[in-house]
């Protein structure tokens, strides 16, 4: 038998156990009372939201319509535009040399930059001996004059004796050959002053037509002679050009009076000028040839330098689209153009020049279709699409 302590101890153990188990029967119950209050309430949500879901599917088919982008092309004026590069140079180049025997450059009075008169004088050679040379043929050239009068002057006496028979016929043909003779030296000494004065003039080097010093390779007291090379390199009138190197087929575009817009690089300044000269030989190495633009004179323009060119080479009336709405296949280009049921319609076209400004559309389109012109690359023939138009900027 147990004794009372015993007893008491063992009552006490049995109920904590039952406590236990009712902490745990009531967390269960709990439990399950909010599990069954989130199920009650998911329903209601459901319940709320089927209607909802059966409008969206209702509308489901004009939501799921892809959305694309269309323009009405029109027609436009566009300009064909040829471009190209090269260097500027003098149109007309005059290389100045020596033309005489040359000799000690006692001056020189231009500087590259500056505009000079067609004859003008360049630098001068020193002169001292041929000078004096000229000097001598002027005298001589006043010894002959004065033999030819004295055998004019003695011809004429023998003239006036000849009636009175003091002097033979045989006299006055002897002072007639001496007065020729005198005469003729006459003559080769002002031929031999000349010359000697032209080959003094040739010693200064002068300008052979009007026009801007572009380079100056002289200095006084430097020798020169016909064999010293360019002194000075000139510009005819100023006039400048353009040797573009265009395209073997862009060139074929090409004639003389075509318009033309350069614009030198670092520069922002365009000038206008014209096709003067188109090569008629092209590189076969490059498959290039040169177009040479005339430009009127500006100090901007410096010959060697590099620029560039946009030769207008005419114009046309057709459609002009973004390159996003060009499509390509096996086939070639096409674009899609939606029809009165908004579908996409495949529609095969011809491009042309393309430019910043667009593709131009030479055949294919009218100008008055709604052309795609974004998503194009998604659609599908036929496809119904959802058209949005594009804002006018």
């Amino acid at each position: 038998m147990l004794g009372r302590s015993e007893r008491l101890e063992y009552v006490g153990e049995e109920n904590r156990g039952r406590r236990r188990w009712l902490w745990i029967v009531g967390g269960l119950i709990v439990l399950a009372l909010i599990a069954a209050g989130f199920m009650m309430r998911g329903g209601g949500q459901t319940a709320a939201k089927a209607p909802a879901g059966d409008a969206a599917k209702k509308d489901g088919g004009d939501q799921q319509l892809p959305t694309v982008t269309f323009a009405v092309p029109g027609r436009s004026t566009i300009e064909t535009v040829i471009t190209g590069t090269g260097s500027l140079a003098a149109r007309r180049e005059m290389p100045v040399g020596v033309a005489g025997e040359g000799g000690m450059v006692t001056r020189v009075l231009v500087e590259p930059g500056q505009w000079v008169a067609a004859g003008q004088v360049l630098a001068t050679v020193d002169r001292s001996v041929q000078s004096n040379t000229a000097a001598s043929l002027e005298a001589q050239v006043r010894v002959a004059r004065a033999d030819a009068a004295l055998a004019q002057s003695e011809l004429d006496r023998a003239q006036a004796l000849l009636g009175r028979g003091f002097v033979s016929k045989a006299d006055i043909d002897r002072k007639t050959a001496t007065r020729d003779a005198a005469a003729a030296r006459v003559r080769v000494a002002e031929s031999q002053l000349r010359e000697t004065q032209a080959r003094n003039r040739r010693l200064d080097i002068r300008a052979p037509a009007a026009g801007l010093v572009l380079t100056r390779s002289v200095e006084p007291g430097q020798i020169v002679s016909s064999g010293s090379g360019v002194l000075f390199r000139m510009a005819q009138g100023g006039q400048m050009e353009l040797r573009t190197q265009l395209a073997e087929g862009d060139l074929q575009r090409v004639r003389a009076g075509t318009r033309a817009q350069v614009t030198p690089v670092g520069s922002t300044q365009t000038f206008s000028g014209e096709v003067w000269q188109v090569s008629p030989v092209i590189d076969p190495q490059t498959r290039q040839g040169i177009a040479r633009v005339s430009l009127s004179y500006d100090p901007a323009l410096r010959p060697g330098g590099f620029a560039s060119a946009r030769i207008i080479a005419g114009a046309q009336v057709a459609p002009l689209l973004p390159q996003s709405a060009i499509q390509s296949d096996e086939k070639g280009n096409f674009v899609y153009i939606l029809d009165g049921q908004d579908r996409a319609k495949k529609r095969p076209v011809t491009t042309g020049d393309v430019s910043d400004e667009g593709v131009v559309i030479t055949s294919g389109l009218e100008g008055n279709e709604r052309v795609v012109l974004t998503a194009g690359a998604f659609l599908n023939p036929d496809q119904k699409v959802k058209p949005v138009q594009q804002k006018k900027q």
